[in-house]
């Protein structure tokens, strides 16, 4: 995969009929979604089945199975991903015609002109931050336009097209695409080198964050000053005369957040304040992380003309995102939670708060109740790169249960398997690991380990997805699960 360089579009209406290759994908499906509502001729195909391409039929998306030439029909558009290959059959045959090829990025710009573009970007955050903001102008009455890279728990979908002024959307910057919005709010949750196959170096890495801070049509940057690598940034910004909010837990902080405290039905209190403002914040969902999120989100609604008042009440009603601490079952006295979480800050965030609901529920129950991990390493150019950081984050949970490599878009690089991790994790001290190379066997080694007061956490952002489902299947089996 390369780095992308913007490029011109025109107005989504004047595309023609459009054509989505790999239209399930978590972002492709979120876009498609879009131009069918639009009214513009859509049409998808992706390699598999699943629920995205079946929930894009429903808004009059004819999807396929499978890739095929004729599956182009009248398209005068096509869309593809990063993950899309030049020998795909039908990103070749578009070729071949001298159809428009738009990567995803361009297909989402094309919606968001004449729009007050937010544009949220960081290395971890961004999902969870989209979705509060999106949430939060549309329960104070904004109605805004969105694109989430996950979908919301309340509708189940990712993304929609409001008659508000605001287009809301998750910027990527794995493969520079953020680059390509017109964006007149920039946020940026964090900067800690990722992806670093496709940018070579941490600092060309945070380099591509300083240009989408400073792109065009950029106006405001809304800034985390709790992250070293997004307070160095926001200290360029500032000395090169750019307007900045900074956001977090930092006594310099504009918007700041302080006595936080942990709710028992799960969700997290704070007090946040801004300039005059301040007063208590009370979301539904747990840990310091999603506080940082939310204030990152108030400040884009401050931005956007919300009051405080306005701005802390739409923030409380938001109830999370799939995959995102996403509670899967409660059975037989287990609970079994999923997590989209890739990244070693990302899963310490994630187990952060899981290991704060084992202890609430030991307390409640009196039962002595583990932490289990289950963690699904994502992409092998990421493992090599973070090894040492995914071992040690191992060491949190009481039980760590390693599964292999979900490679995705690349190809397999020799000696590099889920392996690599469990050795790393035993080095840095973690005695209590399971090595299951297989996902299918995870459901039935996992409830081999759990007992009751367990709380088990799988983690990735492949198809590690599959294993809360099955897994409460097997534990709903259990005696405990009929006893009254």
């Amino acid at each position: 995969m390369m780095l992308l360089s913007p490029v011109e579009v025109v107005d989504a209406r004047e595309v023609g009929p459009v054509h989505f290759i790999a239209a399930g994908g978590s972002g492709m499906s979120g876009v498609a979604r879009l131009y069918a509502e639009l009214g513009v001729p859509t049409t998808g195909s992706d390699q598999s089945d699943s629920r995205a391409l079946r929930s894009l039929e429903r808004v009059g998306v004819r999807t396929w199975v499978g890739h095929d030439v004729g599956h182009l029909g009248d398209a005068e558009t096509v869309v593809i991903s990063s993950a899309i290959r030049e020998d795909n059959v039908e990103l070749a045959e578009a070729r071949r015609r001298g159809l428009r090829v738009w990567h995803r990025s361009a297909a989402l710009a094309a919606l968001m002109l004449g729009r007050r573009g937010v544009a949220i970007a960081g290395t971890h955050g961004k999902t969870t931050t989209t979705a509060m903001t999106a949430t939060m102008l549309s329960e104070a009455g904004r109605d805004p336009s969105y694109v989430i890279g996950g979908a919301l728990s309340t509708s189940g979908v990712s993304s929609e097209l409001g008659s508000g002024d605001a287009f809301v959307v998750e910027a990527d910057e794995s493969d520079a695409s953020f680059l390509q919005y017109p964006t007149e709010i920039a946020v940026i949750t964090n900067v800690e080198a990722d992806h670093l196959v496709n940018w070579g170096t941490p600092d060309a890495y945070a380099e591509g964050f300083h240009q989408f801070a400073t792109g065009p049509s950029v106006r405001h940057v809304v800034i985390n000053v709790d992250d070293a690598g997004s307070r160095a940034l926001a200290d360029r910004l500032r000395a090169e005369g750019r307007e900045v909010i900074t956001y977090g837990e930092a006594v310099d902080a504009d918007v700041r957040f302080d006595d936080v405290r942990a709710l028992a039905s799960g969700g997290v209190t704070a007090t946040l304040s801004y300039g005059h403002d301040s007063g208590p914040l009370t979301l539904q969902v747990p840990g310091n992380h999603n506080l940082k999120n939310a204030s990152a989100a108030y400040a884009v609604g401050r931005l956007l003309g919300l009051t405080h008042d306005d701005a802390v009440t739409a923030l409380g009603r938001f109830v999370g995102t799939l995959r995102r601490f996403q509670l899967i079952t409660d059975t037989a006295g287990i609970r079994v939670y999923d997590d989209y979480a890739h990244h070693p800050t990302e899963i310490h965030a994630a187990l952060s708060a899981a290991r704060r609901a084992t202890e609430a529920g030991n307390e409640a129950t009196g039962l002595n109740g583990r932490l289990i991990a289950c963690f699904q390493p994502h992409l092998y150019s990421r493992t090599m790169d973070f090894v040492e950081e995914f071992g040690e984050v191992m060491t949190e949970p009481d039980i760590a249960v390693i599964n292999d490599i979900c490679g995705a878009r690349e190809d397999p690089i020799p000696g590099v398997t889920g392996e690599l991790v469990v050795d790393s994790a035993r080095r840095h001290g973690q005695e209590n690991l399971v090595y299951v190379k297989d996902k299918y066997d995870l459901p039935e080694a996992l409830n081999d380990i759990a007992r009751p007061g367990d709380l088990i956490i799988t983690l990735g952002c492949g198809d590690v997805t599959i294993v809360g489902p099955l897994l409460a299947t097997l534990l709903a089996e259990r005696p405990e699960a009929s006893a009254p």
